[in-house]
């Protein structure tokens, strides 16, 4: 039996008590024969070591592994060889992982893309630019599963078939997926290869201190962080803290210096983080030479000369459609109809109302 992965069960148990109990008792299964003042000699407070035998006694073991395999939750401690090697070189590193599908292998190299629940069609149009030749390439795309750009940069990594980690700072069953719209999402992350996972157990649901503890994880799995979008006060920014204390690489995107939720990555720039503003940035940084430097894709070409005016007056920038049917000359229900078809056929983009070129 894994005692291990029961205490992980226990609410009240940090990295440094269970450091403190791992070290006392050495083999756990000891410390669920013990008694009150045995285990406060091994360094917890009296009224947690209490909390402890209490739930304990509430929370039969059999119960606890007959949950885990009901949500097909399987688990990975500290000192299991299968534990992230990354991971497991922070300074505060999860003794218990929860998780749902398939860990990557050490050997895959990962990234860890964060930003805001608010994002900007710009925001959002960078994320797909750079995740979309990463993911392709088998770089792991690590994110938070939260709205915005942590949403954008896990489906992105699955339309190209790649792979993606999501960390919740909740549990990981089926009832406490959080947020609640991205549960399809969580799914499809399984489904496609890759994994959601988390510290804490089945049942626990969101509070104020997880999502950021949850930040650490993001950045300890990843060669760097790449912070897409962020206004200064944001989850995306302590992911970027972790990531520094670490020894892990920071990378950012620049923005207008007027937009509020661009000054985040602009301040990183600042301080020193990597301005990215093309993948290979991004492989330079984490020094993956092995990796086959991405190619620009060539614009493409309409299929008559109508398509061709719209194409030659658009560009990753986002224009509205009144923009398009000035520059290009062309009457307004003939440049709409026109842009419908080429949607269609994956020439341009909607996003957010305005419209851009998917090359």
């Amino acid at each position: 039996m894994n005692y291990q992965v029961l205490l992980a069960h226990f609410p009240k148990i940090t990295y440094a008590r269970y450091a403190r109990l791992k070290a006392h008792f050495f083999n756990l299964e000891n410390l669920w024969q013990a008694e009150l003042d045995d285990i406060v000699k091994a360094g917890l407070e009296e009224n947690i070591a209490f909390e402890f035998l209490t739930w304990k006694d509430k929370n039969p073991a059999e119960k606890i592994f007959e949950n885990l395999a009901k949500e097909n939750i399987k688990t990975v401690c500290l000192d299991d060889p299968n534990y992230p090697k990354l991971l497991s070189e922070i300074t505060d590193p999860p003794h218990t992982l929860f998780y749902r599908g398939i860990l990557p292998l050490d050997e895959q190299p990962s990234l860890a893309v964060v930003g805001t629940r608010r994002l900007t069609a710009y925001g959002k149009m960078v994320c797909e630019d750079l995740v979309t030749p990463l993911a392709s390439q088998g770089i792991v795309i690590v994110s938070g599963l939260a709205l915005g750009i942590d949403g954008v940069a896990h489906a992105t990594a699955i339309d190209v078939h790649g792979t993606t980690i999501a960390v919740l700072g909740t549990g990981i069953n089926r009832q406490n997926v959080y947020p609640e719209a991205h549960k399809n999402l969580s799914q499809k992350i399984i489904d496609c290869g890759g994994a959601i996972m988390s510290e804490y157990p089945p049942g626990f649901g969101p509070s104020q201190y997880s999502f950021p503890a949850r930040n650490r994880i993001i950045a300890g799995l990843s060669l760097g962080t790449l912070v897409i979008e962020a206004p200064i006060k944001s989850g995306a920014l302590i992911t970027a803290r972790c990531a520094l204390d670490y020894n892990r690489e920071v990378l950012a995107v620049p923005h207008a210096i007027t937009s509020p939720t661009g000054a985040g990555p602009n301040n990183l720039i600042k301080l020193g983080a990597k301005l990215v503003t093309e993948p290979n940035d991004i492989l330079e940084a984490l020094n993956l030479q092995t990796i086959k430097q991405t190619v620009p894709i060539d614009k493409p070409t309409g299929a008559n000369e109508t398509e061709n005016k719209i194409l030659n007056c658009l560009s990753k920038e986002p224009k509205n459609i009144n923009q398009i049917i000035l520059e290009s000359l062309l009457d307004s229900s003939i440049a709409s109809s026109t842009l419908i078809l080429m949607e269609i056929k994956g020439l341009i983009k909607e996003e957010m109302g305005e419209i851009r070129a998917s090359f």
